[in-house]
């Protein structure tokens, strides 16, 4: 391992190995034999390196590059006059507009100053909390990190290379899954970088947004690890929604919905711009993350359940997880605001809340029908249907709106086993096993 301390000679800095994590011993130089003398030549200078000269070999001798650290040689005159400006740009520093934004003096935050939205509080005071719920999924969050390297992809790679080890249907569930949803985590995530964070006002739900945001990045990860784990075509698979109807149809969707906060000049503050914001948390949480990612789910899922493909199985639930927990903070952001502004909830924008649940339940079945032409993995398109009519009828009461599917049953009940936050499954056993991070998962 290597420590600290070795790093005190150049030499163990030029030669540390970042594969091994170890220092090597530096070569010992060999002695050459000493030249016959020869006649000195006649000092030029050249004014054309040649090629392929590194920039720092081609800098004046003032400031050219240290041949071993790569570091420019810096006069000490023009050392001093770095110095000298930097003090001058302090002695002239205008700070009023800074102690303006900062309200030098002003009283401490209370927690009945913060709000969901149009908050004027500080939001760099994370404390003292008012939304407990927010600071808790965050803690969540951070205690169930996991990364795809971790998992273990051999017998996938094994199976998908078999000519025997999947029939077309679960070879085209595979393909279709992770072309979707490498786009949709993209999606989501630039909706929650460029236009979420900016207009929820909360320091405590922002943290958790960050942590969103890198979940986000980390399924995307998980896509690219299965691609290139099982030799896939990377182009045809992350390309996926500009060439297949049913993916394209749901990106699209999704991507309607974030165009105008997506504009950089966009602000909240009026009943009709928070009603905006308020569309997009609905349509991103409620439909892409708690509607559209539901039938891929299932079928990967399903197929883990039967041994096939374990270790994209495995982040798949792993990312179920995450997302149930992302759902979970979006209908409770939803809510707040809701509460908060109740002139938002009118009647008419319920109404168009419950089209848009109906509008992602249609479009999610479309592709449930394209996924599954024929019954595979124990499901089918109806019996998804189904499923997807109950899924839908929970995102309607989690905000508070009538079910539109009288009667509507779970035909697959082990997935409420599969989004326990506490608790992971292990495909090869049927036991439960505890867990806090992914990295701490035993699989013994």
């Amino acid at each position: 391992m290597l420590s600290w301390d070795d790093f005190h000679t150049e030499d163990a800095i030029k030669t540390y190995n970042p594969q091994t994590a170890t220092v090597v011993p530096p070569p010992v130089a060999k002695v050459a034999k000493p030249a016959p003398p020869m006649a000195a030549a006649p000092h030029t200078t050249s004014t054309t390196p040649p090629a392929n000269t590194p920039p720092a070999a081609v800098m004046g001798s003032h400031d050219a590059a240290h041949p071993d650290t790569g570091v420019a040689n810096v006069s000490a005159a023009a050392m001093q006059d770095v110095q000298k400006q930097a003090l001058a740009a302090i002695a002239s520093l205008d700070v009023s507009a800074g102690l303006e934004e900062l309200e030098m003096g002003a009283e401490r935050i209370r927690v009945d100053d913060k709000r969901m939205i149009n908050c004027h509080a500080d939001l760099n005071q994370l404390v003292p909390f008012k939304y407990d719920w927010a600071w808790q999924k965050y803690l969540d969050g951070c205690a169930n990190h996991w990364m795809p390297q971790e998992i273990n992809m051999t017998a996938d790679v094994a199976t998908w290379k078999s000519d025997e080890g999947l029939s077309d249907d679960e070879r085209r569930i595979v393909m279709r899954s992770l072309g979707y949803f490498s786009t949709a985590d993209s999606l989501v995530a630039n909706n929650l970088v460029l236009a979420v964070y900016r207009l929820i006002t909360n320091p405590e739900c922002r943290q958790y947004i960050l942590r969103q945001s890198f979940e986000e990045a980390i399924h995307t990860h998980a896509y690219q690890y299965c691609v290139q784990s099982l030799g896939m075509n990377e182009g045809e698979v992350f390309n996926m929604y500009r060439e297949v109807p049913s993916v394209a149809k749901k990106a699209a969707w999704s991507l309607k919905q974030t165009q105008s906060l997506s504009d950089p000049t966009f602000t909240t503050g009026t009943p009709e711009t928070d009603q905006e914001l308020l569309r997009n948390l609905i349509a991103f949480y409620c439909v892409t993350e708690g509607i559209f990612f539901y039938c891929g789910f299932t079928q990967i899922l399903s197929m883990g359940r039967r041994n096939k493909m374990t270790g994209v199985a495995e982040q798949f639930q792993y990312i179920l997880r995450d997302e149930s927990m992302h759902l979970n903070f979006g209908v409770d952001v939803i809510n707040q605001i809701k509460l908060e502004n109740p002139h938002l909830w009118t009647p008419e924008f319920q109404q168009e809340t419950m089209r848009m649940i109906l509008e992602g339940t249609e479009l999610e079945i479309a592709y449930a029908r394209d996924t599954m032409p024929r019954g595979v993995l124990g499901m089918n398109a109806p019996m998804m249907e189904e499923y997807l009519h109950f899924i839908a009828n929970r995102r309607l009461n989690q905000l508070g709106l009538p079910e539109q599917f009288p009667g509507a049953k779970n035909p697959f009940p082990w997935m409420s086993e599969m989004m326990d936050l506490r608790k992971e499954k292990n495909f090869f056993e049927t036991r439960v096993i505890e867990y806090q991070t992914g990295g701490a998962l035993s699989w013994d």
